[in-house]
């Protein structure tokens, strides 16, 4: 019988260009834009993984990249900083804008 199990799943990470260039020029974009940036990393499913910056002026975006091990080497080349969650010190340097806050205002919770 052969060493491990052959039911376990496992992902393999090539080393190289991964991540691809876009998405790195968008991250240090928004970085270099907004004095900095610091980033939090969400797995959607199927969609792949969801990169939010939140920027040193409050500002914030996201990019989309298709897997969490993408979304992170595509920070590490573009040097910004991916905090692990949500810290409440991260929530409250975001600054909503005012569209962002009336566009939330017409949305209507459904049962």
């Amino acid at each position: 019988m052969a060493d491990g199990s052959d039911t376990t799943l496992t992902a393999e990470q090539t080393t190289g260009e991964q991540a691809p260039h876009g998405l790195v020029a968008g991250l240090k974009a928004f970085a270099a834009g907004h004095g900095g940036a610091k980033a939090v990393i969400e797995y959607v499913g199927k969609r792949g993984a969801r990169i939010v910056l939140v920027g040193s002026d409050g500002e914030w975006g996201d990019q989309f990249a298709d897997d969490t091990v993408t979304a992170r080497e595509a920070c590490a080349k573009a040097g910004v900083t991916v905090e692990n969650a949500w810290e409440r010190e991260l929530m409250d340097q975001m600054r909503p804008s005012n569209d962002l806050w009336r566009s939330m205002a017409r949305r209507t919770m459904s049962r």
